[in-house]
């Protein structure tokens, strides 16, 4: 059985005719018990007006043991009561005394009857005189009557039918909610098998705002993901061409030109070739790094580290570049900062990242400043903001280290700031590829921020971005204080 909607359907059904079986057995055994009772009932009351009858009749009992036997008073009733008495024998008739005048199997003539059985029994009265008693179980009345028995028959067979209806009505109720519930499924493996081919737009229909909805909704979004992921690499793929294809074709142009004479083997050409070599060296360095983090086999070199040492060497390193742009670098270190147990060389990169980023969308004139701050991650506004602290506040294990790096340039796109770092991920698809690999927020290959974000979580940290545009970007990066 490898059908998923048979099962359901299968299912269902036998659940419904469980169920409507026992109904149906308990309501037959219902409806034959309280029939029973009451035939046994109209026979009593029948028997006990015959029975007053007599008595009214004879003015005493005399003679009505003879009467409820074969040849007397039952034999010409034909079938009615006092016959079925006879031919059933479970009662007893007495006197107002409560002796027994007349009896079936079970009863002697002449036994005193106790008070409680006179009382579970029916009165007989003339004129609201007490005159006996009639005793009477349900043999009393021997066998039921063909039209009772018919009766009953009739009641089984509409059970059955009803049974065998709803049974019927079970299957194709549970063929349409089977194939209601399994065609969602159906569409997610046409849509699965046709991504594993490859195509990657697929989208199936949200039906429901169930578990089965929320599945395809998920499926949708990875469709879309994987989509996007095969866009981005196709992106990438041709970002890494462009790269690699500048600083070869300056290397093999001016080795061509040098072995041909066009150009001089002068220091400057050997110079430009050093540095487009350098370049190169670069760009396939930070496809190294991504592809170890991507693996997680980034290697960290860690050691308890002064956090201000680290900014103060990144700016050190940036601020030539911020003088030649007319850009004021500044730096807020708050004093007292724990050491933080991190690898310098690559937290380096990540601030050198950063610092890049931040001068490369800068306009003159402009301003980067960069904090370094400490704040307690229980803190409602930790992830916003720092917490000024006196140099002698005794730091905890749960101090984390806060440094924000924040420029004056003209901010991210809201639609991009989720994404910027994304693996490959260009914010800004119009500019000219830059020839760094350091910026991911535009114009770049996409491989700087991705980088960072990597290094950072591999201490343990995180890292995030804030912008409005028109305001400039703010990048914060948490990572926790090295214990004491």
């Amino acid at each position: 059985m490898r059908s998923l909607a048979l099962k359901f359907t299968l299912a269902f059904l036998v659940v419904s005719l469980s169920g409507i079986g026992v109904v149906a057995i308990l309501a037959g055994r219902a409806t034959a018990d309280e029939f029973g009772h009451f035939i046994f009932s109209e026979n009593r009351e029948a028997l006990a007006a015959q029975l007053e009858d007599y008595y009214r009749a004879y003015r005493n009992w005399d003679g009505v043991d003879a009467a409820l036997s074969p040849g007397g008073m039952g034999g010409m009733m034909g079938n009615g009561p006092m016959h079925g008495a006879m031919m059933g024998g479970g009662f007893a008739v007495a006197d107002a005394s409560g002796r027994v005048v007349a009896a079936g199997v079970g009863h002697r003539l002449g036994e005193r009857l106790s008070e409680t059985d006179l009382a579970q029994g029916t009165p007989l009265r003339i004129n609201e005189e007490l005159v006996g008693t009639l005793i009477a179980g349900q043999s009393a009345f021997g066998m039921m009557s063909p039209a009772g028995t018919e009766f009953l028959a009739r009641v089984n067979r509409a059970l059955l039918l009803g049974v065998i209806g709803v049974g019927g009505a079970a299957l194709i109720l549970g063929l349409v909610l089977a194939s209601a519930l399994t065609r969602p499924l159906r569409e997610l493996t046409n849509a699965a098998r046709a991504i594993a081919r490859g195509q990657f737009e697929q989208k199936v229909r949200v039906r429901s705002r169930d578990e089965l909805g929320e599945l395809a909704g998920a499926f949708n979004q990875m469709s879309a993901d994987l989509a996007r992921a095969r866009d981005l690499r196709r992106e990438m793929t041709a970002d890494i061409a462009h790269d690699l294809r500048t600083p070869l074709s300056v290397i093999l142009g001016h080795a061509e030109a040098l072995r041909d004479g066009v150009l001089p083997p002068t220091p400057e050409t050997f110079g430009l070739i050093h540095d487009e070599t350098l370049h190169l060296n670069r760009l396939v360095e930070d496809l190294r790094t991504l592809s170890l983090a991507e693996a997680g086999e980034l290697k960290l070199v860690r050691r308890p580290t002064a956090p201000s040492a680290l900014l103060e060497h990144a700016v050190a390193a940036q601020t030539p570049r911020a003088q030649q742009q007319n850009v004021e670098l500044r730096t807020e270190i708050e004093p007292g900062l724990p050491e933080v147990d991190v690898d310098p060389d690559r937290m380096a990169q990540v601030l050198n990242n950063l610092l890049d980023n931040a001068l490369r969308h800068t306009p003159a004139g402009g301003v980067v400043s960069v904090q370094l701050s400490v704040i307690s991650r229980q803190s409602p506004v930790a992830s916003r903001q720092s917490h000024a602290r006196s140099p002698d506040t005794k730091l905890t294990t749960d101090d984390w280290l806060l440094i924000t790096v924040k420029d004056s340039g003209l901010g991210i796109a809201s639609e991009d700031l989720p994404r910027i770092f994304d693996r490959f991920y260009r914010a800004d698809k119009s500019r000219a590829r830059d020839r760094s690999f350091a910026s991911a927020q535009e114009g770049g290959s996409g491989l700087g921020l991705a980088i960072a974000k990597s290094i950072v979580e591999g201490h343990g940290g995180r890292i995030w971005a804030e912008s409005q545009p028109g305001t400039g970007a703010q990048f914060f990066i948490e990572l926790p204080a090295a214990k004491p």
